[in-house]
């Protein structure tokens, strides 16, 4: 068996579906960044534990859980509230948790959008780090994201899980959006200044993963990146194919991508930093935690030094 964690803020759309398609577990915790929707009492009224900390980073959130929360199972997995685990991925999961060879797990996710699969422009299968044993793994942040760091063998599992990445509508889509372009133009300017491209990954990898992620630091010093990117996704990799939501898919990702340009660029001519920014990369470390208690619900809300 393994527990689950699901992550969320302001997920009041999807928290329930999100935590119905979880309790094939009987241990599921939900990690709330303080939403101020009704995420938190939706999550309440089903058998899982609600637990509260305040927001830094997608790294520090992740580490300080696998920390702090105590977990039925050694094993855990990672849920975001616009995801699903299906019957499917989570039989293939128990299974993989009696593998003593492996202490992680990376899984394919399948981008749902305008209710299509974006299988082609998406780089299916992209796979993230989702099952593992949450004393061999943790998190350092990367841009708007997180990258882990593990102990021991990882593999890779055939299951995927969807992934609702529009589900609360298109102007939640690019709020999301301009906040994570923030860090990733601050992530952009720290690897031109002491990052590199690891060509060795970027040619002969030996996992996606590996490959994916050269590929990344290779575009980030390369000109006219939104233009390139978008005939990568729609015509490379075959966006084309996706119909009318392939189109908008790799449009929106391409305008991703000029909005994180012209962050660099801002940021370089030494514009005030956003408040979010500074407190991502700049937050205290947190101090004693307060707590409250009511019906399984947990506050552990960080104290600023």
């Amino acid at each position: 068996m393994f527990s689950i964690y699901i992550l969320t803020y302001n997920e009041e759309i999807d928290i329930a579906a999100c935590v119905e398609s979880a309790l094939l577990s009987d241990d599921v915790i939900v990690v709330d960044s303080y939403s101020s929707d009704q995420t938190v009492e939706i999550a309440s009224r089903y058998p899982v534990r609600v637990i509260q900390h305040q927001f830094e980073s997608h790294g520090k959130q992740r580490t300080w859980m696998l920390e702090n929360i105590e977990t039925k199972y050694d094993w855990v997995y990672i849920l975001e509230a616009d995801e699903r685990m299906t019957p499917q991925l989570y039989a293939e999961c128990l299974s993989a948790t009696q593998q003593t060879e492996f202490t992680g797990f990376y899984v394919a996710e399948r981008v749902m959008f305008m209710g299509t699969w974006i299988r082609r422009s998406t780089q299916y299968p992209r796979y993230q780090m989702r099952l593992f044993r949450k004393d061999q793994v943790w998190f350092s942040d990367y841009g708007h994201t997180e990258r882990e760091e593990c102990r021991g063998k990882t593999s890779f599992l055939e299951e995927t899980y969807p992934h609702y990445t529009c589900s609360k509508g298109l102007s939640r889509w690019i709020e999301k959006h301009n906040r994570y372009s923030t860090d990733e133009a601050a992530e952009t300017l720290h690897q031109l200044a002491n990052g590199g491209v690891s060509w060795k990954n970027l040619f002969f990898g030996e996992t996606e993963v590996d490959r994916r992620r050269a590929l990344k630091d290779l575009s980030l010093r390369l000109p006219f990146r939104p233009l390139l990117r978008w005939f990568y996704m729609y015509f490379i990799l075959a966006g084309i194919l996706d119909g009318k939501a392939g189109f908008a898919w790799c449009t929106l990702q391409a305008f991703y991508e000029y909005l994180i340009l012209l962050k660099v660029a801002e940021m370089k001519q030494g514009l005030p930093t956003p408040p979010e920014l500074r407190n991502r990369f700049h937050a205290p470390q947190n101090g004693n935690n307060s707590n409250s208690h009511r019906s399984g619900f947990v506050s552990l809300k960080g104290k600023a030094d």
